[in-house]
């Protein structure tokens, strides 16, 4: 009888149990934020490989030559043919390229083409088009401060890593392996580490926005600056080295000298050496350095401006000319003994 009563006591508290069990909803512990990193990783993934680089070098006691690893970086698939974006700093030097894709497969890569003053490189594989997944370019002129980025690359030769930040500051300058100037970079602070070069950067909808390229940091390890190439510039470039293997931009058909030249002079531009025959340079009336009659050399013509943009550097210069193209008529500022003048001149193309 004393059973019958517990159990009769029991059943509502059982009852209620399996009720508030019902009702109560299975905890999700991944925010949006994080189901959206996650989703993106899935998503992109698969685009980014991994690049190493082999160099000869020769045996001191033998005198043979035979390759050793020199470095390793990312790159990420541009397009269903197999080409393949890194940095050029990743494959600089490089006797032999392998190109490792997700799935473990390796595949010899071939250089397309190259631009060291945008630290860029296109390289080439044969690998069938089911294994290439290219990445979604997006764009890089509507970023601002604060939105959120993730990278994707092989930090230290750990394959397919992911980190996420946000963009700490745009319009920032870096120098490339040539010592050119590399203009209008993002600054994130994803951690970027040796490795990341040549990998993606991306937006919270996966597609590309900058190609990773640089940190700064004392140590050599990520401290939170890192710097991209936005894809808005990689978007002008990669075609170019596809096409040409090297950036085709107009020229004036000068011979710069060094910048400092111009500033023993007081001035701050550069100083036309000479002139190439039959360019526009020439037939504009620009004048190198030339001797005076006591022998010595005098300096000629100093392009201080181009369409109103002050010129203080060859770097500065060759900036400028990025903008244009052959058969662009520009307005430069050039100075002369002293006295400044314009004159306008049609962009060639290169011979």
């Amino acid at each position: 009888m004393n059973k019958f009563k517990a159990l009769l006591l029991a059943a509502p508290l059982l009852l209620l149990t399996s009720l508030a069990n019902a009702t109560t909803p299975v905890p999700v512990f991944a925010t949006d934020d994080e189901q959206n990193t996650m989703q993106v990783f899935n998503f992109a993934s698969p685009s980014v490989v991994y690049v190493t680089n082999e160099t000869l070098v020769r045996d001191r006691w033998t005198l043979r030559l035979h390759t050793v690893p020199k470095g390793a970086g990312s790159g990420f698939i541009w397009d269903d043919l197999g080409h393949v974006v890194t940095n050029f700093h990743v494959i600089e030097g490089a006797r032999k390229v392998t190109i490792t894709l997700q799935d473990r497969s390796e595949w010899p890569a071939q250089l397309v083409g190259s631009a060291p003053e945008k630290d860029l490189a296109v390289l080439k594989i044969d690998a069938p088009p089911e294994l290439l997944k290219p990445l979604e370019a997006g764009t890089s002129n509507n970023l601002a401060v604060g939105r959120k980025v993730l990278a994707i690359g092989n930090p230290f030769g750990l394959d397919t890593t992911l980190t996420t930040g946000v963009v700490s500051a745009l319009g920032r300058e870096i120098q490339a392996a040539n010592n050119r100037t590399i203009r209008n970079v993002i600054q994130t602070d994803a951690a970027i580490n040796p490795g990341n070069s040549g990998g993606p950067l991306l937006d919270s909808s996966g597609r590309l926005i900058g190609v990773n390229t640089a940190i700064y940091s004392p140590s050599g390890a990520s401290v939170g600056i890192g710097f991209a190439i936005p894809v808005d510039t990689v978007k002008k470039i990669v075609p170019e080295l596809i096409a040409h293997g090297r950036l085709v931009r107009p020229v004036l058909g000068i011979e710069s000298a060094p910048d400092q030249w111009a500033s023993q002079y007081g001035y701050e531009g550069v100083a036309v050496l000479r002139t190439a025959p039959g360019m526009p340079a020439e037939r504009a009336g620009l004048r190198g350095i030339y001797r005076t009659r006591r022998g010595g050399w005098q300096l000629g013509d100093v392009i201080v401006e181009v369409d109103s943009q002050p010129v203080n550097t060859y770097d500065d210069l060759m900036n400028v000319l990025e903008n244009h193209r052959a058969g662009d008529e520009v307005s430069l500022g050039v100075v002369r003994d002293g006295k400044r003048r314009q004159t306008s001149i049609t962009l060639a193309a290169p011979e």
